[in-house]
């Protein structure tokens, strides 16, 4: 029953046992260890810091342009950029054949 009352916190004695056992080990390396630490914390901070800036500085995406806005089809376009499909071609002249112009063509 007294097995579970061992684990505690240390007391000072033992902090004391455990700061001389750290000075044994690290006394040498211990200013590198420190300033390694401290890099490590300025390094941390910094980077907190830039995606603060970036959570901050966030401008929405521009919503897409309506069919009015959208530029005209160059010459040479093979595909419709909404659909996807390939456009048809005029045999004779070799230029797109617009959806409208196919239709009167083939009322008449």
């Amino acid at each position: 029953m007294l097995f579970p009352l061992a684990l505690g916190m240390p007391g000072p004695f033992e902090w004391l046992i455990l700061a001389f056992l750290g000075l044994l080990f690290f006394g040498k390396r211990l200013p590198e260890v420190g300033k390694s630490i401290g890099k490590t914390i300025v390094e941390f901070k910094k980077g907190m810091k830039e995606v603060e800036n970036e959570i901050h500085d966030y401008t929405p995406p521009s919503p897409p342009p309506t069919q009015a806005q959208r530029p005209a089809l160059p010459q040479n376009y093979k595909f419709d950029p909404q659909t996807g499909k390939p456009l048809k071609f005029d045999p004779y002249t070799g230029e797109p054949i617009n959806q409208e112009t196919a239709d009167a063509t083939n009322k008449q």
